[in-house]
This record gives structure tokens, sequence and C-alpha cells, in this order.
């Protein structure tokens, strides 16, 4: 057996003790699917004297985490610190120029700077694995850039937040609101105290970002993401959507036109038997459509210390095995030049919900508009009376163009009869 493969790990929390812990109890199977041994020698974090709950003698201790990645006994570095700049970036760029494999699970990191990193590691013919950097221990990067390659790959979309699917579930599920939902979330460890990053759909538009540039073969385009988060969904839409055979899921997804590429963020109302529709509670699930293979579904958890530890290890087995695939699934040169669609040019169908005055001739004002718009109207609900109080309208939409809706929704918000702002959510088919 060849030499044992020298890791450093920059960054000792969750998914850092993860790695460390997977190596040392699993070095058995990992050696003999590496065809050597992988031993970390060398580590870094913020605080040396706090108890991880796992030793690290013997480990070469870095404040540094920089100077880590210019260790001569060092052949790879693995970056576990967070965060889209600052010290992960200079880490990465560090270990890239030395000539050494970066493997991370910094899907900020990547979505805002992968397409630098990834001519870094072609110009440097180096490895920069990244399985880890979505869904956690679903190997949808894996997938992607090899055991899907000969495809044409015409969408990829999915459940890509842990945080957002748990809280739409338990709102299902209990018919709770989304505050009590999340204070929950958050009590129980799986929303974090500030919770903006989750269910403001940015860390799921990170993912959605990564997963586009490999099943389309473009450089990276986080800032072309149209983004939504779930703020505002209600009990009461979750409710109408169980009525009308739907559930509400916080999807990414990405679609190849003739036009050009479109990727968007946002909840959406899914056939209720549609296979995504299941996937409940902290899960992930991420389906990808190509031309060959047809439709392919992987499930799985998305995030924490095991699975997300188990798509590094994975990473770390391939570049044992001095097995080299281009960052984004081919050479810079051969990337697509796709252009990004505005979330303008979307069709589709829509749910509208409107809080109006019970009185006469308000249905009329707005479906008025929506004609006027060119909108077609699929189906209406109306649920009890209450003269001059508000009550819920629920309107359901036949595939109309995202401009057109945003402009009828503008001024449907602006009669004097609608009480509060409209809730618009897209029907996807699942």
């Amino acid at each position: 057996m060849s030499h044992p493969l020298s890791v450093a790990l920059a960054g000792l929390g969750t998914v850092g003790g993860g790695v460390l812990t997977m190596l040392r109890d699993n070095a058995d199977i990992v050696a003999a699917r590496a065809g050597r041994p992988i031993v970390v020698t060398a580590v870094s974090a913020r605080d040396r004297t706090k108890d991880r709950g796992f030793g690290l003698s013997g480990l070469h201790w870095y404040e540094d985490p920089v100077a880590l990645a210019a260790d001569p006994g060092v052949e790879v570095v693995v970056e576990l610190i967070g965060g889209s700049d600052g010290v992960a970036l200079t880490v990465a760029e560090a270990a890239l120029r030395a000539g050494k494999p970066l493997v991370t699970a910094n899907k900020a990191l990547l979505a805002v700077h992968g397409a630098a990193l990834g001519r870094l590691a072609e110009q440097a013919g180096v490895a920069l694995g990244f399985e880890a950097a979505v869904a956690g221990g679903i190997p949808v990067i894996k997938a992607l850039r090899e055991g899907l390659s000969g495809n044409r790959i015409s969408a990829v979309a999915g459940i890509l937040n842990g945080t957002c699917n748990y809280i739409l579930t338990q709102m299902r599920e209990r018919g709770r609101e989304f505050a009590e939902v999340l204070a929950d979330a958050q009590k129980l460890g799986y929303a974090e105290a500030d919770p903006s990053f989750d269910i403001d759909g940015i860390d799921a538009a990170h993912k959605l970002a990564i997963l586009a540039a490999l099943a389309f073969g473009r450089p990276v385009a986080f800032e072309a993401v149209h983004i939504e988060g779930i703020r505002r969904i209600s009990a009461l839409d979750i409710a109408f959507a169980s009525e009308l055979g739907y559930r509400i899921k916080l999807l990414g997804i990405a679609r190849r036109t003739e036009a050009g590429i479109e990727t968007r963020v946002h909840p959406c109302m899914v056939p209720g038997m549609a296979p995504i529709a299941r996937v409940d509670g902290v899960f992930n699930a991420v389906v990808a459509e190509g031309d060959f293979v047809g439709r392919v579904m992987l499930e799985g958890r998305g995030a924490g210390a095991g699975p997300t530890a188990s798509a590094v290890v994975a990473d770390l087995i391939d570049i044992a095995r001095c097995r080299l695939t281009p960052v984004w699934g081919a050479s810079g040169s051969a990337l697509s030049d796709a252009p990004s669609l505005p979330m303008s040019s979307h069709v589709g169908a829509y749910y509208l919900r409107l809080m109006v005055v019970d009185r006469p001739g308000v249905i009329a004002d707005v479906t008025a508009i929506l004609r006027d718009m060119g909108v077609s109207l699929e189906s209406m609900l109306q649920r009890g009376r209450s003269p001059g109080e508000a009550v819920p309208v629920v309107l359901v939409t036949h595939e109309t163009k995202e401009s057109a809706m945003r402009d009828a929704l503008d001024r449907i918000a602006a009669l004097p009869t609608v009480m509060q702002e409209p809730t618009l959510i897209r029907i996807e088919l699942g």
C-alpha cells in the first residue's frame, strides 16, 4: 500500500469534527477504497482550548490557516471555515496556488468565486472537490459531473435547504404559522439564531448556482439567480394548497431553454403525488433530467456532521486515487457562454391569494385587470361570506408570462378593496 495521503483541516466545527472522526473510525474502509491510508496531519481553528469531544494529539496545530496551506508536509487542504470571502477564500487560493488539491464544503465560496477557483485549479493541474457543498451526503455533484456526463441536461431542480423544508412540513402537518414553527426549529437546532440565510433562500441559491454550472457546463453565475424565501408563506396558503392538491416547497430550479438558462429559487406549489412533494422534514432532494437517462432523483440528508463528512471523505478518496475531473465538468475553454434569463421571461401557472373586502364587484375588478394583462384563469376559490370584512379569494391561472403577472399584481394591489399585499406562488408540475 502506498504512503498515507496527508490532509490538513482548516476549520474544526461540526463538519471538521465529522471528517476527523470518520477518517479515524473508518480508517480501514477508507484505506481499502483509496488504495492508501488517508490521515489528518494538521489542523487550524479559532480556539485551541475548546473541548470538541475528540483528541488532537499528534496533529500539527496552526493558528493561521493560510500557513497550514503552505505546510510542505500537507498534500491536500480541506477548507471548512465557511463564508464567501475572508479567510476561507484566502486559504482556498493559497492551497491551489501552492499546487495542492482543495476540498471544500463551502457553497457560498463556490457560488461567488467558483469560476476563479476553477481556473486556479485547472492552471495548477489539481483537483477541486466540493461534493459536500450541495445537499450534504447526497452525491449530486458526482452524479452531474460524472454519472450523467454523457447526457444533455435540460433541467435540474430540488429541495436544497433542510431548514425551509422542515418549517414548511411542520406548517402543513400541524396547521401552524411560520413564526411559531421557526421559533421551534431554532430551539431544536434546525434553524440558526439568525435564520435569514436559510429562510430568505440565499443558501439554496448558492447551491443552485453550483448545480446549474455543472448541469449546463457554464461558469457559476450566482448573481443571475432569482431569489425568494418563505417568510410570507402562511398556514392559510398551505391549507389552500392542500385543497387544490398541491404541497408548498421551496425549490431551486435551473432550466435550459432555447433563449438561455433560467435559475430561480422560490416557494412552489407542486402536485401532492409528485415524488419531490413527498420529501419532508430536514431532507433534501435533487431531480435532474437528461436526454438519454430521463429523470433521476436523489434524496437524503442535506446537512449535519455525518452526511457532510461522508461527502468530504469521498472527495479525498478520489484524490488519493489520482482521479482528476474538470472542476465544472469541462475545461475552462469548453464552458458554455449561454446567457442567463431574467425572471420576467419565465412562463408558468400561478396561485394568487387576495384578502379582499366582501362586497359586490370586487371579483369583477380583479378579473378585469387579469383580462387586460392577458392572464387567463383556470379556477377560483372563495370560502364563506362576511359582508364588509376581509375574506380570502384564491385564483389559479393558466400559463402566462411572469412580466404580465407582475404588472397585473401591481394593479390588483392598488385596488382599495384589496386589504393586504397579495400572495403569489408559482406552480410547478413536479
